[in-house]
């Protein structure tokens, strides 16, 4: 039996719709398994064709099930084919939530700003109305399955920035939405994470309130007048979420934000001393982990912005015609990066003009390939976007050769034209081949390839 931080629970008693019983028992319980599908890639054939025991819909995300157990992903190639993300259900109220106070809104730019390893990015790429989204991580070594989870999703207009939060300070009044998953002291994944247990601690929930509030104040100037700001923790604790919520306010014109709950969802909407409102997820009362989030919009802003901008190198005729036969190509531009080919929407080309006077861009559009003595070779991340062709020629393959593929290892289709094919499993797209006549060449990424037997 998990033993709670006693000082925890002490912490929590005066906390509005927190029962002590409920929360124990909670924790003497395995954490529910969520996944997420990727709805730019499914259609009704592969989805009842995923070999995954479905429960229950999320009841906040229209895209989110429970599953019967956790099944070993690792060995299903649909999720390397990006069909879905299995991410904490709690976590999913994001997709309610913004899809609730902007589904009128079109063409906005959203900041993730603490982004690794990906799930709620994903949820951002999936809201029409984001024409662009930036994924940002600022601890190096989280960045590479950031980018892996990124590509593929496969949606072309997520960028994915390396940048601590003072980065983005001179961007004033640049985002739309943006979203603050802040690092926090992680008292609401003890049922997923023994290790969270033994890190609590009173001190360092306080060491954490101070970090947020520092993040937050770096990232603010980047908001504009009448934008979204939506602040997450991991955190039951009221320093880290209402004081929080009080800080905001007092150092912001700020209004908050509420969205109407379904009585039998059990979260907890809470209020803060000046008018806060944000939302409580508790094990035992919600079908998840301990989650809090909160919502406001900012009234006013005192600054005003003019960004330079840095010309990009746009592709040749004769560079772009080589890409005819890969990618759809209508609202587009193809940019050239030495002697790669990167395919991002056209509409957010010029926001690439401005973001890259100030921030380390990691991605920025889709990798399409290299052009070498002018043949073009295309690249793994293409195939997996949803820019890439589907009348390409492909190998249908089953689920072993599948795991063949993924594991780099070789497998021999016979006697067929020798050139490029796609790898498709239940119609997804896994990535690339190239048949040689006498052999075949496995274009899998060789860091993402499974090694578990």
């Amino acid at each position: 039996m998990i033993e709670l931080p006693s000082k925890l629970l002490q912490s929590l008693a005066n906390i509005e719709g927190f029962d002590l019983e409920t929360f124990l028992f909670a924790h003497t319980q395995p954490a529910p398994v969520s996944i997420r599908f990727n709805q730019q890639k499914l259609n009704d054939f592969n989805l009842e064709s995923l070999n995954l025991p479905l429960s229950t819909k999320v009841p906040w995300c229209k895209d989110g099930f429970y599953l019967t157990e956790r099944p070993k992903f690792i060995f299903d190639p649909a999720i390397h084919a990006g069909a879905y993300y299995v991410q904490e259900s709690s976590s999913m109220f994001l997709h309610y939530l913004l899809s609730t106070i902007q589904v009128q809104e079109s063409g906005l730019k959203v900041l993730d700003l603490c982004a690794a390893p990906g799930g709620k990015t994903t949820i951002l790429a999936s809201l029409p109305q984001f024409k662009m989204v930036i994924a940002n991580e600022l601890i190096k070594t989280r960045v590479s399955i950031l980018y892996e989870n990124i590509v593929k999703w496969g949606a072309p207009h997520v960028l994915i920035t390396n940048n601590d939060p003072a980065d983005f300070t001179p961007l004033k009044d640049y985002f739309d939405t943006i979203l603050v998953d802040a690092p926090c002291s992680g008292s609401g994944l003890f049922r997923k994470d023994s290790k969270a247990i033994d890190e609590w601690s009173e001190n360092n929930v306080k060491l954490c309130a101070e970090r947020q509030k520092r993040i937050l104040a770096d990232v603010l100037p980047s908001l504009r007048e009448g934008g979204i700001l939506v602040y997450a923790t991991c955190s039951y604790s009221s320093e880290e979420n209402e004081d929080i919520m009080d800080w905001l306010m007092q150092h912001a014109v700020f209004e908050p934000v509420a969205v109407e709950l379904q009585d039998s969802w059990n979260i907890v909407e809470t209020h803060s001393d000046m008018g806060g409102i944000g939302y409580r997820f508790f094990p035992g009362k919600t079908n998840g982990e301990g989650f809090f989030i909160a919502c406001f919009r900012l009234i006013q802003t005192q600054s005003s912005a003019w960004f330079p901008e840095k010309k990009l190198e746009i592709a040749n005729a004769s560079e772009i015609a080589l890409l005819k036969e890969w990618v759809n190509q209508d609202g587009i531009t193809v940019i050239k990066k030495n002697d790669s080919l990167m395919v991002l929407p056209e509409i957010i080309a010029p926001e690439i003009q401005v973001l890259q006077q100030f921030l380390h861009l990691r991605k920025s559009g889709v990798l399409a390939g290299t052009v070498i003595r002018n043949q073009f070779i295309p690249e793994h991340e293409l195939i997996l976007s949803n820019y890439c062709r589907n009348d390409l020629p492909f190998f249908e393959v089953d689920e072993f050769e599948a795991l063949q593929y993924l594991r780099k290892q070789e497998f021999n289709r016979g006697d067929f034209i020798k050139g490029w094919y796609v790898i498709r499993y239940n119609l997804l797209r896994l990535g690339l081949i190239k048949h040689l006549g006498n052999r075949i060449n496995n274009y899998y990424p060789a860091s993402w390839r499974i090694l578990k037997s």
